[in-house]
């Protein structure tokens, strides 16, 4: 691999899922001989299962009080993963480091107040003018400061004011295709000569009544006891099962990264992301047409990260896909033992790539009885996520040789 200055290489890694915080429990999940099933939250929410946040102290990574109690749990999880992944690069410290630093944030909505929303389907289902209701409760119950709340760039502002990370700033809305793009503009930038250092990522709670309502709206998620990935069947729901999640990745030229001495995990060779009619083989197309564009190849030396939703007519499809594409190689569905993460569904399937090339490993199978055994260390990774409803990521990753 002949070496750029302006190749993109991941030099920094914020993980939270239900299986901890940090690198250490994952490194762990990818290391494993066997996978164990994963933490499921399967009363709170019943008949919805739903991967949990661990246990956080947020005050390793948000020390103000004050700052973490004008945020959502959003926020929090997002500033902290963030924090998490500035630590890991070696720019915790680094003011001047962090005042230059550009800031790309994948985010939804913010968290709505559920006992209003409840109040108001209650009492309009005693009334007949409805309109007028809504007005009545605009007025009277929510509070000013709730509407700010719901602004999605506000998690790019408290990573600024915690983090002082303080460069340009964009927020991506848009499920899953908002952390494609996050990513894929962040990799076009440094390899642009636009960004030498990025700050990358998102952040997703599961355990929202009001996200759950939304998705089982089109009767998407899973319900009964936890499967994995491959092995849930169609009578079990739709095949969602959404985990909560913050990931976030330092991405730098390598001319930027060499000068400091950072640590290099792996190298982004390229990242591309749709979106279009998924009819008529049109999902296999973009599939096929990104693949081929980022330069993936099958090989033992190879494993696939494939971020599907779950759903089971899109999961099958894909793994169709990958395994004609693909002989051989590996897939990992990695959402089967984090839960489904929305907007920060790709920065996390690119974050479990680059522990796992960085640390040489063959990922165990996370669904053994539908996933290949790896016949060797992971020297390369093609990293994938489906949207639920729409749009398609690829990115490749390889080992810095």
């Amino acid at each position: 691999m002949t070496k750029k200055p302006n190749d993109v290489v991941i030099t920094g890694v914020g993980i939270v899922t239900c299986h901890g915080t940090g690198k250490e429990p994952h490194i762990a999940l990818l290391t494993a001989k066997e996978t164990a099933r994963p933490p499921v939250e399967g009363e709170r929410f019943k008949p919805y299962p739903v991967h949990p946040l661990p246990e956080i102290d947020w005050s390793t990574q948000i020390p103000k009080r004050g700052d973490q109690r004008q945020m959502e749990n959003w926020q929090r999880l997002g500033v902290y993963a963030a924090g998490l992944a500035l630590d890991d690069a070696g720019f915790k410290d680094d003011l001047d480091a962090c005042g230059t630093m550009d800031m790309i944030v994948a985010a939804g909505g913010g968290e709505r107040d559920i006992k209003v929303d409840s109040m108001i389907v209650d009492e309009a289902l005693k009334r007949n003018d409805r309109e007028k209701l809504l007005n009545e409760k605009l007025t009277t119950e929510l509070r000013p400061t709730l509407f700010l709340a719901q602004l999605s760039n506000l998690l790019a502002g408290n990573i600024s004011i915690v983090h002082k990370v303080t460069g340009s700033s964009r927020t991506f809305m848009g499920e899953e295709a908002a952390g494609i793009s996050a990513v894929a503009t962040a990799y076009a930038r440094i390899v642009a000569g636009q960004s030498s250092h990025t700050l990358v990522g998102g952040a997703f709670i599961a355990e929202r009544a009001d996200i759950l309502l939304l998705v089982e709206g089109i009767s998407a998620h899973a319900t009964g006891d936890w499967a994995p990935m491959w092995s849930r069947e169609d009578g079990a729901g739709g095949g969602m099962m959404l985990g909560s999640v913050g990931a976030f990745l330092v991405m730098e030229s390598r001319e930027h990264a060499e000068a400091r001495g950072a640590h290099i995990y792996a190298v982004v060779k390229g990242i591309e992301g749709d979106r279009g009619q998924r009819a008529d083989g049109g999902l296999e197309t973009r599939l096929q047409r990104m693949e081929d564009t980022v330069g993936a190849a099958a090989g033992t030396d190879t494993v696939i990260f494939s971020g599907t939703s779950g759903l089971h007519d899109l999961a099958a499809r894909e793994k169709a896909q990958l395994e004609a594409k693909f002989p051989g190689t590996p897939i990992r569905g990695f959402g089967g033992v984090t839960g489904h993460a929305m907007e920060a569904q790709f920065p996390l399937g690119l974050a479990l790539a680059a522990l796992a090339i960085d640390g040489k490993v063959a990922v165990p199978a996370f669904d053994p009885a539908n996933e290949d055994d790896a016949k060797g260390a992971a020297s390369q990774a093609l990293v994938t996520t489906v949207g639920y409803i729409r749009g398609e990521g690829i990115a490749l990753l390889a080992a810095d040789a």
